[in-house]
């Protein structure tokens, strides 16, 4: 059985260092049918730990009709996480928060408990209801029973949003503990948020941020945000502010490893907030958090939804209920890695850069200390002076120091001031690099005496992706060296033919390595396969990528709306079925995949006012590809999806660059017929709604469909 622990620097697995990535998929937010294509997703993506809420109210939203099927079954979603070889940690509540009615309470709970999150004997009396009821959906997959469930967390925010302070506080959470030690949760990690004066009863801390905060009160832009900056202080004052700002923090860091579980993997806009989640915006976070000594990177969310049926009332949060948000009824996208319906955003291969690297360099990262110098910013009004911050440990074999300078040039929504002919240098003589040029927007983070098989690489203006069986290593340029520019073209040469720019060795022992140095736009388009002999191999493609492992084969499926291209290194032996050779082109083997059209598919769209609203009747024809899609360019204040008179999905206008696109899988792949509202954006919301980007009004309001365009998705699956 796997082993897992921690010390005060790092999560162990099996007695190593481990540096993993969470991602938070809620099973009852996403449709049954697709858990485990989303999990192979996730996995792709470089996600080692689920984790997910409980969500109370989905299960017992009337008192003592308990639901586990469908898309709320649990057990059957725990066990394809197992089946998919990753991790859980499960998030039991009882309050969650999640952008849930009531933050996940059911409303007969609060009636009956007005009490609630207080030491009050008749709540412990509901919550142990509701964690036996979880155990028994669980029971048997445990890490000891050799189930997936590694570790579950306690209560959300408790003392940070509600709950009790002080000794209470810690009575409260530690009785929980207990009660869910006591009904059987036997496992190695049990976590608790750790921001914002939240109480931890004792139990390993872990940690969030977001790169914007769509619950802020003001509807203008807001200071720029200090999760891009490297700094040694854990705690995100963003984070539900609107409870209580700068509470500080009530566990001792020096006893802790620095994780987090809720970095924002997007944003969840609301109706009066509307800030959008780039790709950038949560790679540059990642990094900070990473330079700043973070070991475990934690998304919240990783994958998208759509709230589920209510039985009595909707389930979304909105300020009749207290809250002081409101939310779509329906959609949960959260401009997540993987979108409400699966579909991978710009995030998502952001991301992917630090999870390749951190399965393959992961164990000597964690083992590694923290430095950020005196003279790096600590302010994120500082938009001048370079962020910079060193991790770094003791070599045992070569007597020097090992690690990773970062620097973050990136502020989002911010320019930063560009830095020529700069020299990275330790004070304490850890390393010295070349000179390079930083521009506004830069981020990467650069090796030294990094141990290339056999050979030691000095210093590098590359940094590391990931190895191929370990004999063959991947590095990206995002780093420009002084008077030059990042490499634009990847390429494949011998170490000792390595760009002598860009690579410092100073031992070459091993001569048969090869060294891939990729474009950073490459790097972002890039998977490690592994064949189902073992050899592993770098793809490069456009399309939407993930490996399942099917009677021992290595499938690889690509998702794509057309043609694709792949760049495939070491070359296959032979061509699979699906893809055709093209050419070699710098070291890489060019194949093309040309699936099949599948059947005509189109949509008609029928428009009228009616109410002050902008309506649609859309029809759309039967398909037999993977999926279809329709897209909506509209823009108004929000948009909702009825079919059968029945509201199935929502959206909130944040931008006209950014369209609503459903797809239909999940409805079926026989043809359609969806009513579509659009309700019009009124001028006057400028000061009572923050939308980046607004658009001219030459009117009072607008409400308007530019266009209603449709498209397939096809599959590929290759064999390896």
């Amino acid at each position: 059985m796997t082993s897992y622990s921690f010390d005060n620097k790092s999560l162990f697995r099996d007695n190593k260092r481990w540096f993993p990535v969470m991602g938070e998929i809620h099973y009852s937010r996403y449709p049954e049918a697709y858990w485990k294509e989303a999990l192979l997703k996730m996995k792709e993506g470089g996600v080692d730990i689920i984790s997910s809420y409980v969500i109370w109210i989905h299960h017992e939203e009337i008192e003592n009709q308990w639901d586990w099927t469908g898309c709320r079954n649990l057990r059957k979603f725990v066990e394809l996480i197992k089946e998919c070889g990753l991790t859980m940690v499960l998030r039991i509540g009882p309050w969650v928060h999640a952008e849930v009615r009531n933050g996940g309470f059911p409303d007969w709970l609060l009636k009956k408990c007005p009490d609630a999150r207080t030491n009050s004997p008749s709540y412990f009396a509901e919550v142990e209801k509701l964690y036996k009821n979880i155990f028994e959906q669980v029971k048997g997959l445990l890490l000891k029973d050799g189930g997936p469930v590694i570790g579950v967390q306690i209560e959300n925010e408790f003392g940070h949003c509600g709950g009790l302070w002080g000794e209470d506080g810690e009575l409260h959470m530690k009785r929980l503990t207990q009660m869910a030690k006591d009904i059987g949760f036997d496992l190695p990690l049990y976590t608790a948020t750790g921001w914002g004066g939240a109480l931890t009863g004792g139990l390993l801390p872990v940690m969030g941020g977001y790169c914007e905060a769509p619950w802020d009160p003001r509807v203008t832009e807001i200071e720029p945000s200090v999760n891009y900056v490297f700094t040694y202080e854990r705690n995100d004052h963003g984070i539900g502010s609107d409870y209580g700002l700068g509470e500080g923090i009530t566990f001792d860091m020096k006893k802790f490893p620095y994780l987090t579980a809720e970095l924002g993997g997007g944003l969840q806009v609301t109706y009066k907030r509307r800030p959008v989640a780039r790709g950038k915006d949560i790679g540059g976070m990642s990094l900070a958090k990473m330079g700043s000594g973070c070991n475990l990177l934690g998304y919240y969310m990783y994958h998208g939804g759509c709230n589920p049926e209510g039985k009595l009332t909707t389930l979304e949060e909105n300020t009749s209920t207290g809250s002081i948000n409101d939310l779509p009824v329906k959609n949960y996208d959260f401009r997540a890695p993987l979108g409400e319906y699966g579909k991978k955003n710009d995030s998502y291969d952001e991301i992917k850069l630090y999870s390749l690297f951190v399965h393959d360099f992961g164990e000597a990262l964690a083992a590694t200390d923290t430095y950020i110098p005196e003279e790096n910013p600590v302010d994120a009004d500082n938009l001048t002076d370079l962020r910079s911050s060193w991790r770094y440990s003791d070599c045992r074999t070569c007597n020097k120091k090992k690690g990773f300078v970062f620097v973050n040039n990136f502020q989002r929504r911010y320019a930063m001031a560009d830095h020529k002919n700069i020299v990275l240098k330790n004070k304490e003589g850890a390393a010295e690099f070349k000179a390079l040029d930083v521009y506004d927007g830069d981020m990467f983070f650069l090796p030294f005496n990094f141990s290339v098989g056999k050979n030691n690489l000095a210093s590098a203006l590359v940094t590391p992706l990931c190895s191929l069986n370990k004999k063959d290593y991947v590095f990206y340029s995002a780093a420009s060296p002084a008077g030059k520019g990042p490499v634009k073209e990847s390429s494949v040469k011998g170490i000792k033919e390595a760009d002598g720019d860009l690579y410092s060795f100073d031992v070459l022992e091993d001569e048969s390595v090869k060294i891939l140095t990729l474009s950073r736009n490459d790097a972002l388009k890039a998977h490690k396969v592994k064949a189902s002999s073992g050899q592993e191999y770098i793809f490069i493609t456009d399309a939407a990528l993930y490996q399942e492992n099917c009677n021992g084969k290595t499938l690889v499926h690509f998702e794509s709306e057309g043609d694709f291209d792949v760049k495939i290194y070491p070359e296959l032996k032979e061509v699979p079925a699906g893809l055709d050779y093209v050419k070699s082109e710098n070291g890489f083997a060019l194949y093309r995949g040309s699936p099949a059209a599948g059947s005509g598919f189109g949509v008609k769209c029928e428009t009228r006012q009616e109410d002050g609203k902008l309506k649609l009747s859309v029809v759309t024809d039967a398909f037999d590809s993977e999926d279809a899609y329709i897209e909506v360019d509209y823009t108004g204040n929000c948009g909702r999806l009825y079919q059968d008179s029945k509201l199935v999905d929502d959206s909130i206008y944040i931008g006209d660059d950014f369209p609503w696109r459903i797809y239909l899988k999940r409805f079926g792949k026989e043809s359609h017929k969806f009513e579509l509202e659009i309700d019009p954006l009124k001028k006057s919301q400028k000061s009572l709604n923050f939308i980046e980007k607004w658009p001219d009004f030459n009117s009072d309001s607008i409400c308007i469909v530019r266009s209603v365009k449709c498209g397939l998705e096809q599959k590929t699956s290759i064999e390896l």
